[in-house]
């Protein structure tokens, strides 16, 4: 009898311990399917020839804005190096976005002022958020977030071309704040949030910028993005003062067939008063805008080819785009060929690319030594520069 009892307090034991990691193995499945957590990144190389052949080794011109990151010509480069951690659950989502390098000092170059002044390690947060989804369509995020804003994005495995537009390089990167994101179906949503106005880290008045974004998909592989920001981006620190800043964005992109695709960027901005303290004060509105088109061909698995076209106009002279030298605005046509090969699997990618950089000449005796590029001796005696270069792009 004893033994009989003993084998049923035994079987009894097992079958507990077997329900018990049951029981286990049905929370860790569950927790699984709700909570991920996902690590990646990138590393880009480049290399890039001026056939100008300045004296400074540079692809810039009189004004310092003429290209937004491969700016030194005749030079190796490590462009940016990311690091990107994403945990997201049913409910929640954090990214912490970290880049290091060159680049990344150029992307957030609103965040150069820490508490402490100088050599803030906020450099290096290319985004740092929080994403709380409040039900199946709705959702608030708060933190550090790329812009809304453009066709192009700082991360160089997410762009066909190397090189950026002008209208990336003159629109904003990032933004500081609280938005909201209503996905009414999958072919129509809004978003609309505040933020510490333009590419700042900090405000520098007590007014904030409103951000807003509808996105519509008329039809299958067809997805349209209207854009919108406006702020004053006074220096007084007042929130009545004038310094009115406003952009509008249009960024659409359709997949024509399996291996050709197509993308149109447009941007119309308008200017009043100061821009955070670096321009002169404009008693009325002054204009700039540009339109880019892209187009990406794929020829095999291998190897591609993207072309951009670009108009960009800032003859008002508003922006930081101009011809300093001549105290006037400018404007620019570009256009950039930029093939690829995908190789390792889809981790590296190279891109050698081909551009040409046309601006406005100044006319009349006497200014051919105020045009928008300098020649070898370190004269401004171009009005135009062609790059030819090679990038490598790993991602992981």
């Amino acid at each position: 009898m004893k033994k009989l009892f003993r084998s049923a307090l035994l079987l009894s034991l097992l079958a507990g311990l077997c329900l018990s990691a049951n029981a286990q193995s049905v929370v860790d499945s569950t927790a699984e399917k709700k909570s991920k957590f996902t690590f990646s990144g990138y590393v880009d190389a480049f290399y890039f020839a001026n056939l100008n052949n300045p004296k400074s080794q540079k692809n810039l011109g009189s004004s310092g804005f003429e290209r937004a990151f491969d700016q030194r010509a005749g030079q190796f480069q490590v462009g940016l190096v990311q690091t990107k951690m994403t945990y997201s659950t049913d409910k929640i989502e954090g990214v912490v976005d970290l880049t290091f390098g060159n680049n990344a000092d150029l992307g957030n170059y609103g965040n150069v002022i820490g508490p402490l002044g100088r050599g803030t390690t906020a450099l290096a947060i290319k985004q740092a958020y929080i994403t709380y989804k409040a039900t199946d369509k709705l959702s608030f995020t708060m933190g550090q977030f790329g812009t809304h804003i453009g066709y192009e994005v700082i991360d160089a495995p997410l762009n066909y071309n190397y090189s950026l537009s002008n209208l990336f390089n003159n629109g904003p990167f990032y933004h500081v704040g609280l938005k909201a994101n209503l996905a009414i179906s999958d072919k129509f949503s809004l978003m609309a949030g505040v933020v510490n106005g333009v590419d700042n880290m900090y405000d520098n008045n007590k007014a904030k910028a409103v951000i807003a974004q509808a996105f519509i998909s008329p039809a299958q592989g067809w997805n349209v993005y209207l854009n919108w920001i406006g702020s004053n981006e006074s220096s007084n620190t007042s929130a009545d003062s004038t310094g009115y800043f406003s952009l509008f964005d249009l960024t659409t992109t359709y997949q024509v067939t399996e291996k050709f695709f197509v993308g149109l960027n447009a941007a119309y901005g308008s200017q009043k008063g100061d821009y955070q303290g670096v321009t002169p004060y404009y008693t009325k509105a002054l204009n700039w805008g540009g339109v880019a088109l892209y187009s990406n061909v794929k020829f095999s698995d291998v190897a591609g080819l993207g072309i951009r076209a670009e108009y960009f106009d800032n003859t008002s002279g508003v922006r930081f785009l101009r011809n300093t030298l001549a105290d006037t605005g400018t404007d620019v046509i570009s256009f950039t060929f930029t093939p690829n090969f995908t190789l390792a699997d889809g981790m590296l990618t190279l891109k050698p690319e081909f551009r040409i950089d046309s601006f406005k000449k100044i006319e009349g005796a006497g200014n051919e030594g105020v045009q928008q590029f300098e020649d070898s001796k370190g004269n401004f005696t171009k009005n135009s520069q062609t790059t030819i270069g090679l990038a490598a792009v790993f991602k992981f």
